[in-house]
């Protein structure tokens, strides 16, 4: 899917035209030949004392996740990574903390490995986890009260997304497989194939690559093991491992981005729902499905058939008559607005809860009565927790600051836990922590502080919101950060942050790859509109972007702009440079071909040529909706809203950044933009990562990336 921010860092290789003013075409230019660019850990700053945020505090802050509570509600489990940067590795690990905060513990200790995806044993004494401390990603277990991890499942091949059955008989995992073939067979071609000096690969249908993968022939399927109390009181498979879609030509969790919110037990361990995608049409259809199976096995029945757009992410009640899920309307738009559905697992009718609602949940999870969803939506730029009556729909709003995810519902009927949810949240200006409230949102309570002397180390500025008249003459969104250091009476360059998507937004948010304060902390002011096409400001206002892509969003930024050079006088208004990625880079190109208000741009990852993106993209229902049809149907806005057709009118110094793993939005790309740059004799740089792909997700290359952009705005804002 392509909503989100996409402006990431990367491996940086180039050519740059040096020294040349911005405006209009050069005859002399002077190159500088591509060579590698590598970090010089010598220079890896002190961060022991204060000092402005940077991306240095992106990398070596750590990430906490995947909060999972304990049946009686007293713990709660969670994934901590950290990075070593002597010896550029991460480790996860997980953690225990109490649910009123006072005691937070490492459960695991091993360095340099990844433990994730923890699941509670019924009776809350035991925890399985995936880990890669053997090799290979496998199921180990470890007892609460202490002891060592042992490896749980030896299968020969990588499994994920644990789930422990409601009554402790099973534990479900997701694995790739051939679809006719089991484990020990899916393992044995592997081997075949990495044996075979003949690499070549033969398709005969779309997908043939997603994301950052080539299609191997493999789907993700959902598997259950039984699993039961040996005499020592330590879990022990009690048989082999059953594909619940054995023979289905399709995937459970959804590549790339699925995972175990995809699939569920029903409370009494009996069926599984999960979410997939048939048909041929995979590449150009929404039209994902929920089923239902038997965990012994046997036919799957589909629960969605009436609707052919998106149905995903089923959640049981935990009276087990009800399946919740989101679902869309529209085939073929992967922005539509999600709905919240019941199906009725006794009458098998499906009713649509929340139709007045005019926002999307993002996760879904019931109260312990069977009475509550409690849900995430994106509004007004913040990640809100709601309270949504199973009955009538009404929405109430539990927390209503900052971005917060992972909401967890503690099924406790007493104890400290009773009664509470616990989440993660994080801002702008603080990283992910867990916290903790009372199912009406009250009494909320911080659990971790994971970060907090790196918080007290790192200077950062605090963001400031306005509303500005847009295009329609409709309220538009924005974010404005003070540089930090800021002093009255100085003027200050700007860093326009242009968001992908489109239909995304820049939220309250701790952002690891695109944050906003790693411009503020190297003396730049902060811009970034929240323009037409944005999500959380009302469906129509996300749909309006659809067949508009250069009309009203452009139309926001330069208003935007003009408005915030007007009431923030310490805004330079000659010292502008704006940075976009995936959508935002296809905008940096817009505006190369239609403003010269900008003294240098910045591409990551951006469109050149409608036509083009069409023919070497993945996800076809993409372009198909945004341009009403294929290109050789309606060639019109395929024709209207390609950058490249206006590259006559670019004069704007541009850095362009690539990753040849990104199979979203190709390389091809990035190599079209800098020829054009290059060719027109406009001062330019290219930097291409060949080991990243649409993001860029290693640390190293992530500080070098955001050392390259800053060099690029001080060389046009600064010098």
């Amino acid at each position: 899917m392509r909503n989100g921010l996409h402006l990431f860092a990367g491996l940086a290789v180039g050519a740059a035209v040096a020294g040349l003013p911005a405006g209009g075409l050069h005859a002399a230019t002077e190159i500088t030949m591509s060579e590698p660019v590598r970090i010089d850990d010598k220079k890896f700053p002190n961060l022991s004392e204060p000092h402005p945020f940077s991306v240095y505090d992106v990398v070596t802050m750590e990430r906490v996740g995947d909060p999972r509570p304990a049946p009686d509600g007293r713990r709660v489990v969670f994934t901590r990574r950290a990075w070593d940067a002597e010896a550029n590795k991460t480790t996860t690990n997980l953690w225990l903390v109490s649910i009123d905060g006072d005691a937070a513990r490492p459960l695991t200790m091993a360095k340099h490995v990844t433990d994730n995806s923890p699941t509670w044993s019924p009776d809350g004494k035991s925890i399985a986890f995936l880990s890669n401390r053997g090799g290979s990603q496998q199921i180990w277990m470890i007892r609460v009260d202490g002891g060592e991890p042992r490896q749980f499942s030896k299968f020969p091949i990588d499994v994920g997304n644990l789930q422990w059955s409601p009554l402790g008989t099973h534990i479900a995992f997701s694995a790739d497989v051939y679809p006719d073939a089991d484990l020990d067979e899916t393992a044995k071609r592997d081997k075949d194939k990495a044996d075979s000096p003949v690499k070549a690969m033969t398709f005969d249908r779309l997908f043939i690559r997603h994301w950052d993968a080539w299609n191997d022939g493999k789907r993700s399927h959902i598997f259950v093991v039984p699993v039961e109390p040996s005499e020592s009181n330590e879990w022990r498979l009690s048989d082999s491992p059953v594909d619940l879609m054995k023979g289905v030509d399709g995937d459970s969790p959804l590549k790339p981005f699925g995972g175990a919110e995809e699939f569920a037990w029903s409370p009494d361990g009996r069926e599984i729902a999960y979410t997939t995608q048939l048909g041929r049409d995979e590449a150009w259809s929404t039209n994902l499905d929920i089923f239902v199976v038997p965990v012994e096995g046997g036919p799957a029945k589909c629960i969605t058939t009436e609707n052919k757009a998106t149905d995903t992410a089923p959640v049981y009640s935990p009276d087990g008559r009800t399946i919740a899920y989101r679902a869309m309307a529209r085939p073929g738009f992967e922005a539509d607005r999600l709905r919240i559905k019941l199906f009725d697992r006794k009458s098998g009718k499906t009713r649509t809860l929340t139709e007045a609602w005019d926002r999307s949940p993002g996760s879904l999870a019931w109260s312990a009565d069977s009475k509550t969803i409690l849900a995430t939506a994106q509004e007004a730029a913040r990640d809100k927790i709601l309270a949504i009556d199973a009955a009538t729909g009404k929405a109430t709003v539990l927390v209503g600051d900052h971005h917060n995810t992972s909401v967890g519902v503690i099924t406790a009927a007493t104890g400290p836990g009773a009664g509470r949810i616990v989440f993660s949240q994080d801002s702008i200006t603080a990283p992910a922590d867990l916290w903790s409230s009372n199912s009406d949102g009250s009494d909320v309570k911080r659990l971790t502080n994971i970060n907090e002397e790196r918080v007290q180390l790192a200077q950062m500025a605090t963001p400031d919101e306005f509303y500005f008249t847009g295009a329609l003459g409709e309220k538009v969104h924005a974010w404005i950060l003070k540089p930090v250091g800021f002093e009255d009476g100085k003027k200050y360059p700007v860093a326009f942050v242009i968001h992908g998507g489109p239909q995304g937004a820049i939220m309250d948010q701790f952002h690891y790859r695109w944050n906003l304060q790693a411009w503020a902390g190297a003396g730049y002011a902060v811009l970034a509109v929240n323009f037409h096409g944005s999500t959380g400001f009302g469906q129509a206002f996300t749909d309006s972007i659809s067949g508009d892509w250069g009309g009203k969003p452009f139309q926001d930024l330069m208003l935007g702009l003009d408005d915030a050079l007007d009431h923030y006088k310490w805004l330079d208004g000659s010292r502008v440079a704006a940075l976009g990625a995936s959508y935002g880079g296809w905008m940096i190109n817009w505006i190369n071909g239609h403003s010269d208000r900008f003294k240098c741009l910045v591409n990551h990852d951006g469109g050149f040529d409608e036509f083009t993106n069409y023919f070497t993209t993945e996800e076809l229902w993409f372009p198909e909706w945004e341009y009403k049809g294929t290109p050789w149907e309606k060639p019109e806005l395929y024709d209207k809203f390609s950058p490249s057709r206006y590259v006559a009118n670019w004069k704007t110094p541009t850095l362009v950044i690539h990753g040849a793993k990104d199979y979203r939005l190709v390389d091809t790309e990035g190599i079209a933009t800098f020829t054009a740059l290059q060719r027109r004799g406009i001062p330019s740089q290219f930097l291409y990562f060949p080991d990243e792909n649409h993001w860029v997700l290693k640390p190293k290359n992530s500080i070098l990336w955001h050392e390259t952009i800053l060099a690029w705005l001080e060389r046009w804002l600064k010098k």
